[in-house]
């Protein structure tokens, strides 16, 4: 195990409005407040897109993962992180459930998924902390290094 420290900063509550795009408005909405690290939370709904549902093999490296794409408007609750690439851009890792007449899909979001009319997002800010997400050769994606 490995961690850090910080301390609670700022506090955002934002409505996203019809097709706004994840992760996209929210990175783009840190990176205007100078947003570096956070927690996020989002309840609404979305038209649909791509999630990761899975690696198609736990022991393949690097990780090759099971894409899922979701069709029509689904109520949608997630939650995730924000931290810096090593370039410094707010980068937003999230896991969402997406529910549509009784059936639930559950994954990682993937750009392009639009909000369905609108979205609630609430922001935590994490600040007195270096944490930063890095890319690992051996997964083949960013990962989380305190």
């Amino acid at each position: 195990m490995r961690y850090t420290e910080g301390k609670m900063g700022r506090v955002f509550v934002i409505r996203l409005e019809d097709s706004d795009r994840l992760p996209e408005a929210i990175e783009n909405f840190a990176k205007k407040e100078s947003l570096q690290r956070g927690i996020c939370i989002f309840v609404g709904g979305i038209k649909g897109g791509k999630i990761v549902v899975g690696p198609k093999d736990s022991k393949s490296s690097p990780i090759v993962p099971l894409m899922y794409v979701l069709e029509n408007v689904h109520e949608t609750a997630g939650v995730g992180t924000i931290f810096p690439d090593e370039e410094g851009n707010p980068k937003l890792h999230m896991h969402a459930a997406f529910g549509r007449e009784g059936n639930t899909r559950t994954g990682c979001i993937r750009p392009g998924i639009e909000v369905a009319n609108l979205g609630e997002v609430v922001i935590l800010e994490i600040v007195e902390s270096s944490a930063k997400r890095k890319m690992d050769e051996k997964a083949g994606f960013m990962v989380l290094e305190p």
